[in-house]
């Protein structure tokens, strides 16, 4: 493992998304922040109750995972993309970097952006909900591998990507639908059936469920929304790796 490289790759890749914060951190902070009060007050805030609490507390950890899983997949699907259209992906190939250490540096790197950003968007929402954190271990465990497995699958597109249209198309034709019909702003429960089954089969619903009953406590079933984490961990995972050894798209 080289580490020296690891190190110099990650700095790098932090480094460039905080040179232009406003476009990076803070747009998709203000952003998330729209939703929560739009949402949040104009459908009755504090005083509708959703599975036992108000209605305000209980869209923030959807929230949260919305900034974190949004930005950390644009930002490994997006670094990667540009080095290949500028022709900089050859420092990557000549430097003394393998597949391990160019996954680490870059899904690191995109961690980082999207915890920032989820976490801000937390501490936003504190000042009109107040603190709710009952299960730290679990909460936060949950938004690691949701900011690493979407980390990993955006550079996965980053590697598949050839125009600026492809690596758009996850994050509006797959990530945008299944988060807004994940039950960020809603209780999956008071779906009528069909729908609630048939959102049952959507993967956020159970990552949501799961961040909601560690920050607020709720009786919610958290087991389907880690195993569906953990499984897409490991299988982004491997085929990163195989793709990067190989030089997918990398290498002319």
């Amino acid at each position: 493992m080289n580490l020296i490289g690891v190190k110099t790759l990650l700095g790098k890749e932090v480094r460039r998304f905080l040179k232009v914060p406003g476009q990076t951190v803070f747009s998709p902070l203000i952003s998330t922040s729209l939703y929560f009060l739009v949402f949040g007050f104009t459908l009755g805030g504090s005083q509708v109750q959703t599975d036992g609490v108000p209605y305000l507390v209980f869209i923030v950890p959807g929230l949260v995972f919305l900034g974190t899983a949004n930005n950390a997949f644009l930002n490994s699907s997006s670094s990667l993309f540009i080095t290949k259209i500028q022709g900089t992906v050859v420092d990557l190939l000549v430097a003394p970097l393998g597949p391990a250490e160019l996954m680490i540096g870059f899904v690191t790197g995109a961690m980082v952006r999207g915890l920032i950003v989820g976490l801000a968007t937390w501490a936003v929402t504190l000042y009109f909900t107040g603190f709710h954190l009952v299960h730290p271990l679990e909460t936060f465990a949950f938004l690691l591998l949701s900011a690493y497995v979407f980390s990993m699958l955006g550079l996965l597109a980053g590697l598949w990507a050839d125009k600026f249209e492809q690596i758009n198309f996850f994050p509006t034709f797959v990530m945008l639908p299944l988060t807004f019909l994940g039950g960020v702003f809603y209780s999956v429960d008071r779906l009528a059936e069909p729908f609630r089954t048939i959102s049952l089969f959507n993967p956020v619903v159970h990552m949501v469920v799961g961040l909601r009953a560690g920050m607020l406590g709720l009786p919610l079933p958290r087991t389907a929304g880690m195993t569906i984490l953990l499984l897409l961990a490991f299988s982004a995972t491997a085929l990163a790796y195989r793709l990067l050894k190989s030089g997918y798209k990398l290498k002319a």
